[in-house]
């Protein structure tokens, strides 16, 4: 008799896969553009599949953007806790988000800015929770740098205009472009800071 498949090691690591084809086919289509049987055909699954991992497109769009916000805190939370001056620590923390959101498979936090009303609302305050967190740490950035007196104005605003000039990158970024994520990082730091 076939031994049956343990569900836990299978299970945990074709939905990872799962999740990753459903950020980039809603990255690509958007969350109303992408099916579940195109979602299935690209992860090689059977059109019903994919909801062995998930109750519901829904709760796969959630744990999409989930995902995105949870790796962006842990790079995040990496570079905070490294002891370098102001400066070069916000050049390295422009550098993971840009990251995040622009590294090959990294999927994740585009389908949160431009899927943002896709969400129902208990879903979207589940994801406010967490870049109400995301949004903390680069608080705690801008204040140290307002602090250090390498920003003018208000620290708040500033995070608003950082997060919104980074984020818009998703827009114009091409991976063999004209300029690295590290020399994106590094202009952009030199741009932003007095």
């Amino acid at each position: 008799m076939k031994k049956p498949r343990n569900k836990v090691q299978t299970g945990g690591n074709r939905r990872q896969e799962l999740l990753g084809v459903c950020a980039r086919l809603f990255r690509e289509k958007g969350f109303d553009g992408a099916t579940i049987r195109d979602i299935s055909a690209a992860a090689g699954m059977h059109s019903g599949s994919p909801f062995y991992h998930f109750p519901n497109k829904q709760e796969m769009l959630l744990a999409v953007m989930e995902e995105g916000l949870a790796q962006g805190l842990r790079r995040s939370e990496a570079v905070l806790a490294e002891r370098l001056p102001p400066a070069e620590k916000f050049r390295r923390l422009v550098r993971s988000h840009l990251g995040t959101i622009l590294e090959e498979g990294n999927d994740f936090i585009p389908v949160l800015l431009y899927d943002w009303r896709s969400l129902t609302p208990a879903n979207r305050r589940r994801v406010i929770a967490l870049k109400d967190r995301y949004d903390s740490l680069w608080q705690r950035m801008l204040d140290e740098l307002a602090r250090a007196g390498l920003i003018a104005g208000d620290p708040q605003m500033a995070r608003l205009f950082v997060l919104g000039a980074v984020n818009w990158a998703a827009q114009w970024y091409r991976p063999r472009g004209r300029m690295s994520l590290d020399e994106i990082a590094a202009q952009a730091a030199r741009l932003l800071l007095k």
